[in-house]
């Protein structure tokens, strides 16, 4: 049964501070290993679920022929009863670049489509599907700091710290207006194949990812930083040592990096962390958000500085 004409819900990507890269179960999409991640307030993904003759999907204004969201729906459909469907997803930010658009987008498609058809998902069931759709989608319906552990045949999703609860901001230079190279889902089948570091890649996270747990909720930002600095490295490290490597940076990329350290260095609370794309993100106190912005808005190459916030989860919004 549909409720109304059509559905709108909107969810924020999230940033992984403890990355997973890998996964244990490729058909669910549940991750080998646990990972730490911040909603990304500031830059958004609107998704509008209407009835309609056909599945109808268009993202970003354009018609496509998104074979993820056609797996998705075709996945709900053997469990639910799910009419065809209209849907249109819009983000504020570059799509398939390391921003975590697919999270978002996910998220918020999940919520949509069990409203509009009265499935009557639990905030866990979401999770669930959100998951089935882009592994750190689940992340994003929750806001705040959230935690993401594999089980056997699932994954459980909680918020470790509200948003409320910790004054930071993101400030992203995104380096680059391209989609990557090389889709995220196609590097970690690459680095699980090929990559003499994997197995050194999943024991050390599982340190990271209790580390980070307990810096989150200690408020403790020198330790966050240096957990997050450390998990963005050795990723990075296993994807280089991937074959053929997978090279997600660019000089922009390096640049940043080497500011962010010097800001550091000078005192100032803040940390990176890049994900797979080119993009860098400044975790930062409030005080110094604009200072960072300046000086990142300074580094040769970069395209765009916004200024990000720890985020909420998924919400609806009125049609």
């Amino acid at each position: 049964m549909l409720v109304g004409a059509a559905v709108q819900a909107l969810a924020h990507p999230n940033i992984a501070l403890v990355k997973y890269w890998g996964k244990r179960d490729d058909e669910l999409n549940i991750p080998a290993t646990p990972s730490l991640a911040m909603t990304l307030g500031g830059f958004s993904t609107m998704t509008r679920v209407e009835s309609a003759a056909t599945d109808v999907v268009h993202l970003d204004g354009e018609q496509v022929d998104d074979k993820k969201i056609t797996a998705w729906l075709a996945a709900v459909r053997e469990q639910f009863d799910v009419p065809p469907l209209r849907v249109e997803s819009t983000s504020d930010f570059p799509a398939a670049s390391g921003l975590a658009s697919s999270a978002s987008g996910f998220a918020a498609l999940a919520l949509a489509v069990s409203t509009i058809c009265e499935l009557e998902w639990s905030q866990a069931k979401l999770c669930e599907w959100a998951r089935r759709g882009s592994a750190s989608a689940a992340r994003s319906v929750h806001g705040g700091f959230v935690v993401m552990e594999p089980r056997d045949s699932a994954c459980a999703v909680s918020q470790v710290l509200a948003a409320a609860e910790w004054d930071l901001n993101v400030v992203v230079a995104i380096n680059a207006k391209t989609r990557k190279p090389i889709p995220s889902t196609e590097g970690m089948t690459r680095a699980r194949a090929t990559s003499s570091y994997y197995d050194a890649w999943l024991s050390s996270t599982q340190t990271a990812f209790q580390e980070g747990v307990e810096a989150v909720k200690a408020r403790h930002f020198d330790m966050l930083a240096n957990v997050a600095e450390t998990s963005c490295r050795n990723l990075h490290a296993l994807m280089l040592s991937s074959a053929p490597p997978l090279v997600y940076w660019n000089e922009t990329t390096i640049k940043c990096i080497e500011a962010i350290t010097q800001m550091r260095l000078q005192g100032l609370d803040v940390f990176y962390t890049i994900d797979a794309g080119p993009h860098v993100k400044a975790v930062c106190d409030v005080k110094v958000a604009q200072d960072v912005t300046r000086r990142l808005n300074e580094v040769p190459g970069v395209v765009e500085v916004r200024l990000g916030r720890i985020g909420e989860g998924a919400r609806l919004l009125v049609a």
